[in-house]
């Protein structure tokens, strides 16, 4: 029995992608823009859904994870907070993380809206942000707003599995500052390793997070697979394409066999994270459309799924 609909809202608007700054390495202040350009060219444009009935964070809602120096330094283009993110400041590009954190808080609370409806939010640049700056491309930790939005809401909590090729640091960094963060993400899945290494690491992972869901101590799933973690990404090293896709099938099958036990549909919300590939820009959105098409595939049967290397 499928439990999740063939369906995925993609919480996105022009708003969302940032400028294409000459001067940066990473290119992810467009990703989400063409992704969902690439998305439209693919049959997965059948089973996606663009919603774009979302707001900008305001500064209250960057205070749940940040301190008022940093937010108030960062939107008014000071240093050292405006590009403590290692990406150039403009009024364009600071605009666009205010829709960018907005995208991801949205596609959390839909998913718990509607868990049946797989949420996506077309975004990166969270997970190495500190309460008191921005780090490795990152601006403001998202994932920590979304959390603790969820949480003080409606007492929810959050598994994040964040396969992402660096470690996600936010989230440990702003226990002190918001101590019920503990309570709003109880587990932050960043497995360790390369190669087979990699996959077991995330299996046992996974089986921790199904015991804590089980438990309903868990109550949504928000999974970003950054295709840095592919072993010829420029930043990347930990696995091969077949691997890389297996991360992807063992996610979902997880969350597949969650929803099963419980006999409902387990709230999923999905994000980017990183990518990058000079050489080859392309084959970082293949990824993320092809772990979607898996989404879809083990989630909701339908049969999209495809090679990213024969696109």
């Amino acid at each position: 029995m499928q439990h999740h609909q063939p369906t995925v809202d993609v919480y996105y608007r022009p708003e969302v992608a940032g400028p294409d700054a000459r001067g940066n390495f990473s290119k992810s202040p467009t990703k989400p823009r063409r992704f969902v350009e690439q998305l439209r060219s693919l049959p997965l444009s059948a089973a996606t859904h663009l919603r774009e009935d979302f707001k900008p964070l305001d500064r209250s809602d960057f205070l749940l994870a940040h301190e008022a120096a940093y937010v108030d330094g960062f939107f008014a283009g000071r240093e050292p907070h405006a590009t403590a993110n290692g990406l150039e400041w403009s009024p364009a590009f600071a605009k666009s993380v205010r829709y960018t954190n907005g995208s991801l808080v949205a596609a959390v609370r839909a998913a718990c809206d509607r868990p049946g409806r797989i949420a996506l939010s077309p975004t990166s640049g969270f997970h190495h942000a500190a309460p008191s700056g921005g780090g490795g491309f990152c601006t403001f930790s998202g994932q920590v707003i979304a959390s603790l939005t969820m949480y003080r809401e409606r007492g929810l909590s959050g598994a994040w599995i964040d396969l992402d090729g660096h470690f996600g640091n936010s989230i440990g960094d702003t226990m002190d500052f918001a101590p019920d963060l503990a309570r709003a993400v109880p587990v932050n899945l960043n497995p360790s390793g390369c190669h087979g290494d990699y996959l077991d690491n995330l299996k046992r992972g996974l089986d921790e997070i199904g015991e804590e869901v089980i438990a309903g101590r868990v109550h949504y799933i928000a999974f970003a697979h950054g295709a840095d973690s592919h072993e010829d990404d420029d930043l990347g090293r930990q696995c091969s394409t077949l691997e890389w896709l297996e991360a992807s099938r063992l996610v979902y099958s997880a969350i597949d066999c969650w929803s099963a036990a419980l006999g409902a549909p387990v709230p999923v919300a999905l994000a980017l994270f990183g990518g990058y590939r000079r050489d080859n820009p392309d084959f970082v959105l293949r990824l993320h459309a092809a772990d979607l098409a898996i989404a879809l595939d083990t989630l909701a049967g339908t049969r999209f799924a495809f090679d990213p290397e024969q696109m």
